[in-house]
């Protein structure tokens, strides 16, 4: 320990997955270092390089330290400083005009999960500001897993599905599908069981475009398949276990409805076409024997567990993979079982912990102007963002558009909270288009991002070093974290909570907020279980031990005469009549693979014959840290392109490529490798959007090849895209 010395235990969670330890090392009101959880009696939960990074994120020369104000042509990155005073009064004026002359729908607020936790969060404490004007609109759907929701809603009734991560050790078969938590985290320590559950010769195998890190690391078996075709690969397994009688039949006739609906279009009854690994071969690249040997280990291995990766389900009909995946889960039996899985999404909330919220919101008006959205699930609002009246992926359009394309209102004024939605909404160039069409643009931010550079207003904000929150996290074990302020502000940015109290005064919102921020979290703690709440700021975290690993819909299958699932029948839905009852187009009541837009077949792979997925890296978490040197010279940003490929264009490792499509232009290095199928080509998603004089993007953003189509259940197509390389 350096003398006059503090270490300070906080929680970093940005965003990548994970809720992880970090130790701030201060001196003189400056962190000097940061370490992570080393306890020796406990589960640890270790940061990876991005939390160990932040210290570089704190004390960036980039960092943004002043109100600005922008003076230029949008994103020209023209702006002069100002004072909190002007900013505010500024935005105050535009608020009250906008609501004045265009109503309350006008005014949109899109956040993201950028720095999560309870008080200074993305979304309470601006609704409460919006509403308490009248309103605003809001959009449903998440970039993450909307094709997971849609599935689960409609087959489960309910989102909250996956296992917790000790529960691995107790699978027999462990069936990594797009799923590469070696990078991707969902959930602190999922890493760690899974090398435990090899150790202890639990049989993993990885399905993934790429041999990623996770199946480096865990996988006994590697199963290279086509982007987009994963639903054409599980349907071919249904056909295999159906033919070969391996279904648990009883177990289906129990808790599920619709399974002879399904059957006959695995069968091919109902359309003539018999789903078999032969046809599912042609359309996956996956071998027919390949396809045959995964049905049979999967129906014949107990308990199994199913994890199906949020990556595929990002694609132009990604809620058909995952309503797949959990007709195959019920079809071996593995639903509410230890060691089994649902087939549902790998990630998300598990609804475990308890903890109040800050404060409270009055109703949205605007809500009830569209009381049935379209392409919008019934029971979504049962479920994290899922409040609101359009699609996300449709905003660009609607801001574009307005009443005149059929949307709701035309819309000016855009609050934007922990998100750089021009760099992560799909279709860069037409978000541009759009944001040209705003009037008012407030945004939030450590940094002049993209988004910034096109804003009016930045606000520059603290990290939660430098504020007082708490938050709960996730991974295993859950753990409740106690955020102190660490360091003062740097510059004069403020809390969130702060800045938001001063705007709803000047709006005459004398009663917005009546508490410190201490206050607000022994609030917010009140409902949780924690035994000693002083004890537990003192040390800042608290881990909960669960009895046993949670598993859902245990008492379900455990007890179905007293437990019934969340669906309209009570039992796992295989066919929804939810579903038919929308008459969506492209979206069936039973599962289905329906070819996507932009695949290999479609005329336009004569231009453009590489599929493009748009992953994640460890280096950033979405566009957090990507101007972090250290992270930079860890890992380079390029696109993956396979020997074959490269060497058929004259690409060599490290030339400049050109990388296009109708939609955008970009040029970036290229990185060959052998760990990605040949016809496919990575783009890892969040590098920062840079376009020269020429609209020519020199960032590598990969939505600038991405299209703004949702697919009908709401999902985010990322990963459905045909681009072309050249060398530059």
């Amino acid at each position: 320990m350096i003398e006059n010395e503090r270490v300070i235990t906080t929680t970093c969670a940005p965003h990548c997955g994970g809720g992880c330890l970090l130790k701030a090392h201060v001196k003189d009101g400056v962190i000097t270092r940061i370490e992570t959880d080393d306890d020796q009696d406990d589960v640890q939960l270790r940061a990876c390089m991005r939390g160990r990074s932040w210290r570089q994120r704190i004390y960036h020369p980039d960092r943004l330290k002043h109100p600005m104000k922008r003076v230029g042509p949008r994103g020209s990155g023209r702006f002069e400083r100002i004072t909190w005073d002007q900013a505010l009064d500024t935005i105050a004026a535009e608020l009250k005009r906008t609501v004045d002359t265009y109503g309350p729908a006008s005014i949109v607020h899109w956040v993201s999960g950028g720095d999560q936790a309870a008080l200074h969060d993305g979304w309470r404490r601006m609704s409460r500001i919006f509403c308490m004007m009248g309103g605003y609109t809001r959009p449903w759907g998440l970039h993450s897993y909307e094709g997971g929701i849609f599935a689960e809603l409609t087959c489960f009734g309910m989102g909250f599905t996956a296992h917790t991560r000790d529960d691995l050790l107790n699978s027999k078969l462990i069936i990594m599908w797009g799923w590469n938590p070696a990078v991707t985290i969902q959930d602190t320590n999922t890493a760690w069981y899974l090398a435990q559950a090899k150790e202890h010769g639990t049989k993993i195998i990885s399905i993934d475009p790429r041999f990623t890190a996770s199946a480096s690391a865990f996988a006994h078996h590697w199963i290279p398949i086509r982007p987009g075709t994963d639903a054409a690969a599980l349907i071919a397994m249904a056909n295999v276990m159906v033919t070969e009688n391996l279904q648990e039949q009883a177990f289906l006739d129990k808790f599920t409805i619709g399974f002879d609906a399904f059957k006959d279009y695995i069968l091919g009854d109902e359309d003539g076409v018999a789903k078999t690994p032969e046809w599912a071969e042609a359309i996956t690249g996956i071998p027919t024997d390949t396809i045959r040997k995964l049905a049979r280990e999967y129906a014949t291995t107990k308990p199994a567990a199913l994890i199906t990766g949020i990556g595929p389900g990002r694609t132009a009909y990604g809620e058909q993979y995952h309503r797949a995946a959990i007709v195959l889960a019920a079809m071996t039996g593995n639903i509410g079982k230890s060691g089994g899985s649902c087939g549902g999404k790998s990630w998300g909330p598990h609804a475990l912990g308890r903890m109040g919220s800050g404060p409270k919101i009055p109703p949205n008006k605007v809500d009830d102007t569209v009381p049935n959205p379209e392409g919008k699930l019934p029971n979504r609002r049962y479920y994290i963002w899922g409040h609101g009246i359009i699609n996300v992926f449709r905003l660009t359009d609607a801001f574009i558009k307005g009443k005149s394309g059929g949307y709701p209102a035309d819309y000016r004024f855009l609050w934007v909270t922990n998100a750089n939605p021009l760099n992560q909404w799909p279709n860069t160039n037409k978000t541009v288009e759009a944001f040209n069409k705003l009037d008012f643009i407030v945004t939030e931010e450590h940094f002049m991002t993209p988004t910034a550079r096109y804003a009016d207003i930045v606000l520059p904000t603290t990290t939660f070093f430098e504020r007082t929150d708490v938050t709960m996290s996730a991974s295993c074990p859950v753990s409740y974290a106690y955020r102190r302020e660490i360091i003062e502000p740097v510059g004069e940015s403020r809390a969130p909570m702060d800045f938001a109290t001063d705007l709803a005064n000047r709006l005459g919102f004398t009663d917005y907020n009546d508490k410190t921020d201490e206050e607000w979290v022994n609030v917010i703690l009140q409902k949780s279980p924690l035994p000693d709440v002083e004890g537990f700021k003192e040390r800042g975290f608290q881990k909960i031990d669960l009895p046993e690993p949670s598993v859902p819909f245990r008492a379900q299958i455990a007890d179905p005469e007293n437990n019934s699932f969340y669906t309209p029948s009570g039992k796992i839905e295989i066919h929804s009549q939810m579903i038919a009852d929308m008459n969506l187009p492209h979206c069936p009541p039973i599962p289905k693979y329906i070819e996507p837009w932009e695949s290999p077949s479609d005329p336009l792979a004569e231009r453009y014959p590489l599929q493009l997925i748009t992953t994640h890296t460890g280096r950033r978490a979405h566009t957090q840290f990507d101007n972090v040197p250290w992270l930079r010279e860890l890992d380079p940003h390029a696109i993956r392109i396979n020997r074959i490929d490269a060497e058929a264009r004259g690409i060599k490792d490290g030339d400049a490529v050109k990388v296009f499509n109708d939609r955008g232009t970009m040029i970036i290095p290229a990185k060959i490798v052998e760990t990605i199928m040949p016809g496919v080509v990575d783009l890892p998603q969040g590098a920062w959007y840079n376009p020269d004089d020429n609209g020519v993007d020199r960032g590598g953003c990969a939505n600038v090849l991405t299209i703004d189509r949702p697919s009908p259940g709401g999902a985010l197509p990322s990963n459905t895209a045909l681009v072309q390389v050249e060398k530059a």
